[in-house]
């Protein structure tokens, strides 16, 4: 499954592409991040970042969309860049019938190290890793968009012929360390919450 990771942001927007087998194995296809200059008007940063997204997913051809979920934080005018992009880039993708992925940064993080609350420059470094790259993806945006198409990817049930349906758990021996913490993590939520008979 081919997966487009984007990293929403008005001055510097990661995307991210990668390819991953049923066994959960990934491959970089491309990283980049689309820029705009502060001074420019709104409406041509969201104009050239729509245009830069829309290019690559007719060059790449994703058969899937992830992209970070916007949250709350203390800076109002980030929160409204980063969600003015993230409607462009889901624009995007339902203009091409691709469904969209949306992750919180804590999922990803918790797919790509095993820890919710990991640091950036662990989360390079996993995601270099899985990549098998030499060496780490920079800057953090474009890291970040690739880390979000693997969280999707590894997210996303895949049945027997990888394509939907009741998700599989590949061998162990195929995973690695942080697809085993991740999968254990799913296992215990689901368990968490499956309903439960009351004793009287």
């Amino acid at each position: 499954m081919r997966v487009f990771g984007i990293d929403p942001g008005l001055t510097r927007c990661g995307v991210g592409i990668v390819d991953v087998a049923a066994n959960r194995t990934a491959k970089l296809v491309h990283v980049s991040v689309i820029r705009t200059a502060p001074e420019l008007p709104l409406e041509q940063r969201l104009l050239a970042i729509g245009t830069g997204i829309e290019e690559l997913l007719d060059e790449y051809e994703p058969a899937a969309f992830a992209i970070e979920r916007v949250f709350a934080q203390h800076n109002l005018r980030t929160v409204m860049g980063t969600a003015q992009i993230s409607g462009v880039a889901m624009h995007a993708a339902a203009k091409r019938r691709l469904a969209v992925g949306l992750h919180t940064p804590s999922e990803v993080k918790a797919a790509i190290t095993g820890y919710g609350a990991a640091e950036k420059k662990q989360v390079q470094v996993m995601v270099a890793r899985i990549l098998g790259l030499a060496d780490l993806p920079k800057p953090a945006d474009a890291a970040d968009a690739l880390a979000i198409a693997i969280c999707h990817a590894w997210r996303t049930p895949v049945g027997p012929e990888g394509s939907g349906g009741e998700a599989t758990d590949a061998p162990s021996s195929r995973l690695t360390p942080a697809q085993q913490a991740w999968h254990a993590a799913e296992r215990s939520t689901r368990a968490s919450v499956a309903p439960r008979r009351l004793t009287k």
